[in-house]
């Protein structure tokens, strides 16, 4: 089972290739990657709700 550090760290690495993904990407309007960059910068504040939120799943499924 992942702890709550290790779940952190893996959830700011997706959001971080997700802003890499987009930027690399020309395709993508300048204005609209700022709004969705402060977003997804935002939703790094979450990973302990989420973590909270998944944790009982996954013990309720090992029993």
């Amino acid at each position: 089972m992942m702890t709550e550090q290790e779940f952190d760290a893996h959830y700011a690495d997706a959001l971080e290739n997700i802003l890499v993904a987009m930027a690399e990407n020309g395709e993508i309007d300048p204005a609209k990657f700022y709004n969705m960059a402060c977003v997804i910068e935002n939703l790094r504040f979450f990973s302990p709700v989420l973590f909270a939120a998944i944790k009982p799943s996954q013990e309720n499924e090992s029993l």
